[in-house]
Order: C-alpha cells, then sequence, then structure tokens
C-alpha cells in the first residue's frame, strides 16, 4: 500500500455546507493521511496518540500551510510564450499577438516542448486542475493531455473550434469536428482526463460549426462545453452584426445546444439580467478573468450582481491576456476589481472560488476541491518563509484569514513549498533546501 504522512497546518473548506464561510475548516497542527492517491484521513494532531500511526513515519512540513491544489478555470496553453504584449484591447489583441502565437504550435516539436512547458509551469505555480483552450490544432491537444497524463494531473480541456475570422492557418473548415470527436474518444476519461468542446467565440465560428458542436455535445453529455462571452462591448457589437437573428450574445450559443450546467462562460463582463438569470436558470459557470479584464481595459464583472442571481462561479487566470498563472496574483487582481465597485471581497470567499467552490461550479467536486477523506490528494504545502516580505508581514498574531489575503496580495510562486498530484511529490521549490538547511524549527 502507497501511504505518505506529513503534519503540517491545513486549510479547506468541508463538503456538505451552504457557504464558504460555514464550511472554511482550519487545523493548526494536523495529520494527513494519504494512501493510494487519495486523502485516507485528516485528524488533529493532539488526537496522534490515539491512533495507530508510528510518528517515525511522519514527514514534518511544519510551519507550512496545506491546501487543496488551485483550480484555473479558463487558461490559454499556447499564449504562455506571449504573456505581456502590450498595448491592445481584446479584438486588436487576438490579431496581433494571440493568433501570431497560436500559429506557432503548428510546428509539432515546439508543440511538444510548450505543451510540457506550460504543464509543468502550472504545477509550480500550485495549479493542479485547468479548464485549457489549447489551438485549433489536433496534435496540440494531444500534447497538453499527453503532458497532463505523464503527471496524472485531472485536466480538462479542447480543441479550438474556428471555422472563420481568423488566419487561414488557424481554421478548421473541414476537420474541427471530426478532430474534436477523435479527441473525445481517445482522451475523455482517459485516467484523469476530460474533454470539453471549444469553439473559441461566436465570431470565429459559423452558425454551421456552432450547430456540428451541439450535436456532438448531445452524443457525448458527459464531456463540456467552455467558450468566451461578453468580454468586450465591441465583441459584443461583432457578434450581433455575424447573428442578426440572435436575441443576444448568450442566444448564439443558445440556439444551437450549447447552454447548459456543463457550460463555461469566461468573462462575462457586460451580461444582461436576461442573460445572467438564464446562466443561473441553466446552472452554467462564469469563469471570472480579473487579471486579463483588467489588462486589456474590457471592464470590471460585477460579483455581487452573480451572488444576487445565484450564478456559480470560477476564478480564471486567462493566460496569456491574463498576467500571471498564479491563483494568488489572480485571487489578489479578484479584490482589487471588486475593490473598484465597493465590494470588498474576502480571502473565504477567493479561496473557496479557486478551490472546492471551483470544484462545485465545473462539476468535478467528487474528486478535487478539498481535503475530504476520499478526495484525490492534489494539494500544496505553502510556506512564509520562503519571501522575506511576506514571512515579515506575517507574526503569531495573525490570524488564518489575514494570513491567506496577505498571500493573494503578495503571494506568488515563490512561497509554494511543494505541489503533490494524486499523492505525489509533481513540484518542489529549489529554495526548500535552504529552509531545512536553516536550522529554523519545523
Amino acid at each position: 500500500m502507497n501511504e505518505t504522512i506529513i503534519r503540517c497546518r491545513l486549510a479547506h473548506f468541508q463538503d456538505g455546507y451552504s457557504s464558504w464561510d460555514n464550511a472554511f475548516q482550519y487545523l493548526d497542527d494536523a495529520i494527513v493521511v494519504i494512501k493510494n492517491e487519495k486523502i485516507d484521513k485528516v485528524i488533529p494532531a493532539q488526537e496522534l496518540s490515539k491512533t495507530t500511526i508510528d510518528e517515525k513515519n511522519i514527514l514534518d512540513r511544519r510551519p507550512a500551510l496545506m491546501l487543496p491544489g488551485f483550480i484555473d478555470a479558463h487558461v490559454h496553453s499556447p499564449q504562455l510564450p506571449m504573456i505581456a504584449s502590450y498595448g491592445e484591447q481584446l479584438l486588436d489583441w487576438l490579431q496581433k499577438y494571440t493568433f501570431p502565437a497560436e500559429i506557432e504550435c503548428a510546428e509539432q516539436e515546439y508543440s511538444r516542448l510548450q505543451s510540457e512547458n506550460f504543464i509543468e509551469s502550472l504545477l509550480r505555480h500550485g495549479t493542479t486542475s485547468a479548464f485549457i483552450f489549447t489551438t485549433s490544432y489536433k496534435h496540440n491537444t494531444e500534447d497538453i493531455f499527453n503532458a497532463a497524463h505523464k503527471r496524472n494531473m485531472r485536466i480538462i480541456a479542447g480543441k479550438v473550434l474556428m471555422d472563420r475570422n481568423a488566419p487561414k492557418a488557424l481554421l478548421d473548415e473541414k476537420d474541427g469536428i471530426h478532430d474534436s470527436r477523435d479527441l473525445i474518444l481517445k482522451y475523455h476519461e482517459r485516467g484523469r482526463l476530460g474533454y470539453a468542446i471549444t469553439p473559441r467565440f461566436s465570431a470565429t465560428s459559423t452558425p454551421e460549426q456552432l450547430h456540428a458542436a451541439g450535436e456532438l455535445l448531445k452524443e457525448f453529455p458527459s464531456v463540456w462545453m467552455q467558450t468566451h462571452l461578453s468580454e468586450s462591448q465591441s465583441e459584443i457589437s461583432w457578434t450581433k452584426q455575424l447573428f442578426p437573428d440572435a436575441t443576444d450574445y448568450l442566444n448564439t450559443y443558445e440556439t444551437y445546444g450549447l447552454h447548459s450546467n456543463r457550460s463555461i462562460y469566461a468573462h462575462c463582463i457586460h451580461l444582461s439580467e436576461s442573460e445572467i438569470k438564464r446562466i443561473a436558470d441553466a446552472g452554467s459557470t462564469v469563469a471570472f478573468c480579473p487579471s486579463s479584464n483588467l489588462f486589456l481595459g474590457s471592464g470590471l464583472l460585477n460579483i455581487e450582481a452573480l451572488h444576487d442571481a445565484k450564478v456559480q462561479y470560477a476564478l480564471a487566470s486567462d493566460v496569456g491576456a491574463g498576467t500571471s498563472l498564479s491563483m494568488f496574483k489572480t485571487m489578489g487582481d479578484a479584490y482589487k476589481v471588486n475593490q473598484l465597485q465597493a465590494y470588498s471581497l474576502s480571502p473565504l470567499e477567493s479561496y473557496y472560488s479557486s478551490t472546492l467552490g471551483a470544484a462545485k461550479s465545473l462539476n468535478i467536486d467528487a474528486f478535487v476541491g478539498n481535503l475530504a477523506q476520499g478526495k484525490e490528494a492534489d494539494f500544496i504545502l505553502v510556506d512564509a518563509r520562503l519571501d522575506k516580505n511576506i514571512s515579515t508581514r506575517i507574526t503569531d498574531d495573525t490570524n488564518i484569514q489575514d494570513e491567506l489575503f496577505i498571500y493573494m496580495t503578495m503571494g506568488d510562486d515563490r512561497i509554494i513549498h511543494e505541489t503533490h498530484v494524486a499523492g505525489k511529490v509533481v513540484y518542489s521549490n529549489p529554495l526548500n533546501q535552504n529552509l531545512f538547511n536553516s536550522g529554523v524549527k519545523h
């Protein structure tokens, strides 16, 4: 039997509660037992004497804090190389930077190496699950799946469907749906992989392709659908011109059977009241992308309006318009977006929307999202000592909510001590050795 026992602090959200504040659990000294890739038990350390656990087998990682692995609800793997591209808003940014970066992935060895780097980068930043847009190239999607599968990650990805209004080298007029079906048959539910049918957005798919995508979703009801919705005003106006019979932007997806409780819509900044209600009624998910919305000047998502309508949302980095794969930085930008709208986003809501709340809204909470018994052992260990400014900011009097807030405003990959996937260490911070050799008591 494969068993690992870790002693550390622990924070997560428990199943079976109606709100994140009621669900939050913090243990200042915990014993976590991992068996056969899953969480076997979590017990307070003071109860150790009541167990049969041999203390010699415990890996003492105090004062590190264990958190569930982060879940990124919307990210573009081919865009990592063009992150921080200057000076454009959405539609011009796509033409000037995004499409050329995606064309680079036509070269197969580049695609493979870049996909490996992207997956490794997720893990370095503490993200263990993600909903990924690849490119319109079938082999590029295979590269992402193969890189994730090699590391036993729970990843959902999809080949971008795009048969108009893009460079010819990226159009998949003949093969898009056929390739998507092949990818579903080969990768969906293989190990911990899942597939998402992925029209980039309505403007880059013909009605015929959207219809075919909807038929594919009917054929494979256990897959997801991910796309973009109402990111910028110019995009909305363009969509109205291309779909004159649609009542609004969301209706371009509804018409073709793409709107359901397994639909993830990135951005959703400029929704009408009707669109918000229909998203809530369907149980669809909004991927909140604060960093990219600020970077491209697209607008500010109104979280309170989503709360009022009972729309579920999950946080997302949206790299490469997003400026970091770090969910800490994404949470920090989400806080700023809401401050501009007189809503103080609590650290508990932020972490919930990056862990269990994200898992619930994305329909993967049976597997991941917290550290409950039986869940897959995807987690991170965070250590403030890895960053001098953060360790100075945190004192013995700092409570756990304030500590989490400090991480989401000052933290990034530098404070990730380790990332574990299915109970196995898949990333260890190079600075860890300095910690253990420093004489600092754990």
